[in-house]
């Protein structure tokens, strides 16, 4: 069965980094599209970044130029390299095996990510 478990959260100040980590199983990763998605309280799940099986990426306008989204297929592991983070990137973080349809789509259990002003 396919587990994801997020790793790297934490408290950071405004400007600081975090660097997530994702590490899959029970699936084929390698031919896997994957993403992070995150949710703010009283939001909606977004999607933050996502990386094809050939590394091709994707972002949201809001962490274009900050956050790096990449995968070690050795590893069956993602991550999210966040930068210059700023007071409106507080969310859980989840990392997901992407697919077009939602149904299909499997999560981990999420990561607190805190910024502080």
């Amino acid at each position: 069965q396919v587990q994801l478990v997020e790793s790297g959260g934490g408290l950071v100040q405004t400007g600081g980094s975090l660097r997530l980590s994702c590490a899959a199983s029970g699936f084929s990763f390698s031919v896997n599209s994957m993403a992070w998605y995150r949710q703010a309280p009283g939001s909606q799940r977004e999607l933050v970044a996502r990386i094809t099986s050939g590394g091709n990426t994707n972002y949201a306008d809001s962490v274009k130029g900050r956050f790096t989204i990449s995968r070690d297929n050795a590893k069956n592991t993602v991550y999210l390299q966040m930068n210059s983070l700023k007071p409106e990137d507080t969310a859980v973080y989840y990392c997901a095996k992407f697919d077009w349809s939602p149904e299909y789509r499997r999560w981990g259990q999420g990561t607190q990510v805190t910024v502080s002003s």
